[in-house]
């Protein structure tokens, strides 16, 4: 594959640039799910849940309500979001239905969340 050079370097080195473009293309599926992941917790009310769901393993969302001070409807619209895009389970008790981390989504929330406290505890 010819590489087209974009920039007015003299010259292009084009082995690290077909590792780069190789590297890209092995991820593809990776940066896809992180993106996801990314595009969910980029909402504050969001990432308070997530957080909030790994603290305490699991919450309902009248729980959820009441600790963010919202309604149960607004919370139910942010937890479907999530739930579609595969981050949170749910359980039914009788008429309530518990929520919790997806476990394979827990490792990578866990360093965002360490990064949350660090800056709480560095302001």
């Amino acid at each position: 594959m010819k590489l087209e050079i974009t920039c007015t370097r003299a010259e292009a080195n084009h082995k690290q640039l077909q590792n780069c473009m190789e590297a890209l293309d092995n991820m593809e599926g990776s940066f896809q799910k992180m993106t996801k992941l990314l595009s969910i917790a980029g909402s504050d009310v969001r990432l308070r849940i997530l957080y909030l769901l790994n603290l305490e393993n699991e919450l309902c969302p009248c729980d959820l309500a009441d600790i963010l001070k919202m309604s149960v409807p607004a919370i139910s619209q942010h937890i479907r979001k999530i739930k579609d895009a595969g981050i949170i389970n749910s359980r039914r008790d009788g008429q309530t239905l518990y929520y919790s981390l997806n476990k394979d989504e827990t490792e990578i929330f866990s360093s965002i969340f360490k990064s949350i406290e660090l800056i709480r505890k560095t302001a």
